[in-house]
């Protein structure tokens, strides 16, 4: 049976209304993902097996590790999960840990769900939810990988808009995502990607998404990785670029304590770096005085423990090979914090700002904070250099407003990008100023200085207006002769 993206889609969601109550809403994602994740990787190796078979003929041959790229044993089957009526929890953290331990290499931290400590999840309530996951196959032979992984970001997507804020923290809106693949785009077989901030992965999809959809490449060519500080978030951004077929290695750990892409006591090199860091956070800066990788050079003074914006940015400028580019979502204080011009200049006088994005307000879930784009480039083109464009992208043209925050609209993104493909000045959206003139101001990188931001005043026809200023004049002094023709036969003088 043929299935359509909104139906795969619907059919998802109504995982959540089984368990809802049963645990709070912001652990939804931690139990279903990991269901439609295992459902779809047992369909898949089903399907496989029975080509296998009708191939060989032999069962014990069919089951030999070679013929599959995963190995679901055959006494954890999603058929044996739903032949389990007591106990269903057991049964699945048992699934869990056997699928991982038979795919070490691909599937080790995916599985983090412990069902047996829900105790809300009881065997009625996980039972109706394996019986609805199996109302269709799942595999890759029936669902192609591209749609099941839409529909996987869409729940995703459905569950960061369920958590609200903490939805943010591993979330990043798709019309933003888009943007800023967009910025730093075109890409070349072999190219490495890196999200050293990666949550559930969204960067690193979409950029294998428009190498294949817009350029017509393979994205088996790429290299995507990333980093997470949260396991459960770390295990979905597994999950994510699995369920999508994508090449990559996800890492959990805190990417400024404890960077876990280095080589030879050096950060890896990127060609692309993709990052929406949380905000204005606490970093373990007393611990990284003598940073063992060099990354946080720019000035004697590190940034201040609470905000930790600098120290992420300056991570990310070190993880750029010679022609590496980046996009970075930052905060509108990262433009102009006055003790932070310390960070600016040495980032402005090395060349290595391309571009300056200034988004819309609450284009976050649940978050007003105005934000930008920062484009970083090792290797500017000539006609760029000592150059920044500034692109004041937050007025309505850019976008529309939803039910409870905005979005960028495809012509909003596509003039962003246009603007910045052709270096455009353009009157009250965008401009390249010589970083002669941004020296003079300090180094502060706030739009407004740069992109004259306010509405324009409508022209005025003085003789229109000085006729109506008569009109009114001579009204007034009809009014005045009636009210003393009036006083008058009051008798008053």
């Amino acid at each position: 049976m043929s299935l359509t993206l909104d139906e795969l889609d619907s059919h998802l969601f109504k995982c959540a209304d089984i368990i809802r109550n049963a645990v709070d809403k912001t652990d939804y994602k931690d139990f279903i993902l990991p269901l439609v994740f295992y459902k779809t990787i047992s369909d898949t190796y089903q399907d496989r097996f029975e080509e296998v078979m009708d191939e060989v003929g032999d069962e014990e041959i069919a089951r030999e590790e070679a013929w599959y790229d995963f190995v679901v044993p055959e006494e954890h089957s999603w058929e044996s999960l739903r032949q389990t009526g007591t106990n269903v929890d057991q049964a699945l953290n048992e699934a869990f840990d056997a699928i991982v331990k038979a795919n070490p290499s691909k599937l080790e931290g995916v599985f983090r769900a412990d069902f047996v400590d829900a105790d809300a999840l009881d065997d009625g309530r996980l039972s109706k939810l394996v019986e609805h996951l199996s109302t269709y196959n799942l595999s890759a032979k029936r669902v192609p990988p591209d749609m099941l992984g839409e529909a996987y970001m869409d729940l995703v997507r459905h569950f960061a808009n369920e958590e609200g804020r903490d939805g943010g923290e591993f979330f990043t809106p798709p019309k933003i995502v888009q943007l800023m693949v967009r910025l730093v785009a075109p890409f070349e077989d072999g190219d490495r990607f890196h999200d050293p901030t990666c949550g559930s992965g969204g960067l690193l999809v979409e950029a294998a998404h428009y190498f294949r959809d817009e350029q017509g490449g393979d994205p088996s060519r790429l290299e995507l990785t990333g980093q997470e500080l949260n396991p459960d978030i770390a295990a979905i951004a597994k999950m994510n670029l699995f369920i999508h077929g994508y090449n990559g290695a996800i890492e959990r750990e805190d990417s400024l304590g404890a960077p876990a892409f280095t080589e030879n006591g050096h950060l890896e090199q990127f060609d692309h770096v993709l990052a929406n860091f949380p905000f204005s956070a606490d970093w373990p800066k007393s611990d990284l005085q003598d940073d063992a990788y060099g990354r946080f050079d720019w000035h004697e003074k590190l940034p201040r423990a609470d905000r930790g914006d600098y120290a992420f940015i300056m991570h990310m400028a070190n993880q750029l090979n010679s022609s590496g580019k980046a996009a970075i979502v930052i905060p509108h204080g990262v433009l102009f914090r006055k003790y932070e011009g310390r960070y600016r200049e040495p980032m402005l006088e090395d060349d290595l700002v391309e571009a300056v994005v200034g988004l819309p307000e609450n284009l976050f879930q649940n978050n007003s904070i105005p934000s930008a784009i920062l484009i970083l480039n090792r290797d500017k083109p000539p006609e760029r250099e000592g150059e920044v464009l500034f692109v004041h992208a937050a007025d309505e043209a850019f976008y529309k407003e939803l039910s409870n925050q905005n979005e960028l609209t495809e012509e909003g993104i596509g003039h962003i990008v246009q603007n910045f493909n052709e270096w455009t000045t353009e009157e009250r959206v965008s401009r390249a100023v010589p970083i002669e003139e941004i020296r003079e101001n300090d180094y502060n990188l706030n739009i407004a200085l740069y992109v004259d931001t306010t509405e324009p005043e409508e022209d005025i026809d003085v003789a229109e207006e000085l006729t109506k200023l008569r009109e009114l004049q001579a009204e007034h002094n009809e009014i005045e002769s009636q009210l003393n023709d009036y006083m008058e036969a009051l008798g008053y003088e």
